[in-house]
């Protein structure tokens, strides 16, 4: 199961109790879709081995990113990140690259094309802070929400061997579980 979380904005503690709840729930892999927020969220993001990218606000140079890769964490040069889950290709994006643009607009003007051009069974993105979940020309497009800068922060967990996807209100105290979210499906 794939723990998916985004827009961190260098709130370190809420993401803290969010990947140790996502693991509790079943996640034994984590991505997280941008606006890091800082060396302290990576600190948090290492005992998971997460892959992430960059988000807009993350100000990343090369000692930030030696750093991370000094942590284990798995980040491209350029995204999106590419993974293999459960034998299915995923694109990892933040959500305000150029190139996630230009897909989306593919999506909406040619679905088959799109799904073609990702070669994926899974997008993950971030950036707008709202959860979502849809099916393009065969591709799932998933977003977990976020984790500041939101009226409920969430999570999203998949499993992709079933194809279910779950999305989840993160507690903003250490003494709640998640709770089930209902993301905008399309």
């Amino acid at each position: 199961m794939l723990g998916i979380v985004s827009d961190t904005h260098g709130q370190h503690a809420r993401l803290a109790r969010a990947l140790r709840l996502l693991r509790a729930a079943g996640a034994t892999r984590f991505v997280h879709c941008g606006d890091v927020g800082g060396p302290a969220v990576l600190d948090e993001m290492a005992p998971y081995a997460a892959t992430f990218v960059w988000g807009n606000t993350d100000l990343h140079d090369a000692s930030l990113v030696r750093y991370a890769r000094g942590l284990g964490l798995t980040c491209p040069d350029e995204p999106p990140a590419r993974l293999t889950i459960g034998g299915r290709r995923c694109l990892l994006y933040h959500g305000h690259e150029r190139d996630f643009g230009r897909l989306l607009r593919l999506a909406e003007d040619d679905p088959r094309l799109f799904a073609s051009e990702c070669d994926a069974a899974y997008v993950f993105s971030g950036h707008t802070h709202e959860a979502s979940d849809r099916r393009l020309g065969g591709v799932r497009l998933i977003n977990p929400g976020a984790l500041h800068r939101a009226r409920t922060y969430t999570v999203a967990l998949l499993d992709p061997a079933t194809d279910t996807l779950s999305h989840w209100a993160v507690p903003d105290s250490e003494h709640g579980d998640l709770q089930p979210y209902s993301a905008v499906s399309k």
